[in-house]
C-alpha cells in the first residue's frame, strides 16, 4: 500500500496533485489522493464530485459506486462525496450528459491521456465546504 505520494506525482494543471478527499477515503491506493500505478488499470485518476445524475449513470453502466462493498473498502458514495473515478467512465459520464464536477488540482495528469484539458475544465470546481450545495 502506498502512504507517502510521490514528489513527481502532478495534477492536470502541472502543479503538485493535491488530495481529492479522506471521508471517505479515496483513491486507488486508498491514500486520499488519485494516484496511478501500474495495478490501477482502470486509471482513477479524476477527482470528481459525486451528483445523484453522476452516479445514477455509473450504475446504468455497470459501475454502482453508491453500494458499499467492505470486502474492497468501498463504503458507498452520497451525493458530494469527492472519488477518484475511473478516466474512461467519467469521459462516458461526460458524453452522456452525466459528467461530475471535477476538482483539477486533485486529478491526475494521467488522465489526460484519455480525457483532455479543455473538457476537464468544463467542469472544474472549487470544492465548498459543503459539497452537498452541487446537487441541488
Amino acid at each position: 500500500m502506498r502512504i507517502l505520494q510521490c514528489m513527481s506525482d502532478r495534477n492536470v494543471l502541472g502543479g503538485e496533485l493535491e488530495s481529492c478527499g479522506t471521508d471517505p477515503l479515496t483513491g486507488f491506493y486508498r491514500d486520499g489522493y488519485c494516484m496511478t500505478g501500474p495495478d490501477d488499470l482502470g486509471s482513477h485518476t479524476i477527482c470528481a464530485v459525486v451528483t445523484s445524475e453522476f452516479l445514477e449513470h455509473q450504475r446504468r453502466i455497470g459501475n454502482d459506486l453508491a453500494t458499499p462493498m467492505p470486502q474492497f473498502r468501498f463504503p458507498g458514495l452520497v451525493p458530494g462525496d469527492r472519488w477518484c473515478v475511473t478516466a474512461a467512465n467519467w469521459l462516458q459520464a461526460h458524453k452522456d450528459g452525466a459528467a461530475a464536477p471535477v476538482v483539477l488540482a486533485s486529478t491526475h495528469e494521467r488522465a489526460l491521456e484519455i480525457v483532455p484539458l479543455e473538457i476537464l475544465r468544463q467542469y472544474s470546481v472549487d470544492v465548498p465546504a459543503d459539497a452537498a450545495a452541487l446537487d441541488e
